[in-house]
């Protein structure tokens, strides 16, 4: 009696755990658009939103997986809270850093609303400043240090000021928030 009972007990976790799992599973494709963007599939790659012309030739949108792979998360969508406070919208097209060349958004990504608590969206910008040379943490100093400046060496390509050798004796090591 007691072994039947133990071997239901261990087939109701077993199975829940199962479908637990398959619910939870998170496929770019299968996404709305309005939870598209910023979200990551659970295969670890991140969604993007993309746009095209439909047969009526107007402009509709489709959720595809990225080539971006992320090593920390996985099966994630940004809340909408971290999209407010990171100054983002969930109708963001593609992956791009042409995002940094607004003041409003990289003072909203620096501001500790975002950049403590959002870990997804520190580490996709994270990644793409890298890809333009800039250190984050550094450009995020500067931000809150002199914001005009900031901007001007982002914007006029002197972003080497603000680049690793300034602020990362060696290479660039993750936002502080995984340590």
């Amino acid at each position: 009696m007691a072994s039947s009972i133990k071997l239901t007990l261990a087939l109701f976790f077993t199975c829940s755990l199962f479908l637990q799992g398959t619910l939870a599973e998170v496929v770019c494709e299968k996404l709305p658009e309005n939870l598209c963007s910023f979200a990551i599939a659970s295969s670890g790659k991140r969604c993007v939103l993309e746009n095209y012309k439909n047969e009526d030739g107007k402009l509709d949108y489709t959720c595809k997986s990225s080539e971006v792979v992320v090593e920390r998360l996985s099966g994630y969508i940004e809340s909408d809270q971290c999209i407010a406070a990171c100054g983002l919208d969930r109708t963001f097209v593609g992956i791009s850093s042409d995002a940094f060349l607004t003041q409003d958004f990289t003072t909203s990504l620096c501001s500790p609303a975002c950049y403590q608590n959002c870990p997804n969206i520190v580490d996709l910008y994270f990644n793409l400043a890298a890809g333009e040379g800039v250190y984050l943490p550094a450009l995020c100093h500067k931000q809150k240090t002199s914001p005009h400046r900031a901007m001007f060496e982002l914007m006029s390509g002197a972003a080497s000021a603000m680049a690793y050798d300034s602020m990362a004796p060696g290479p660039a090591p993750g936002p502080a928030y995984y340590h």
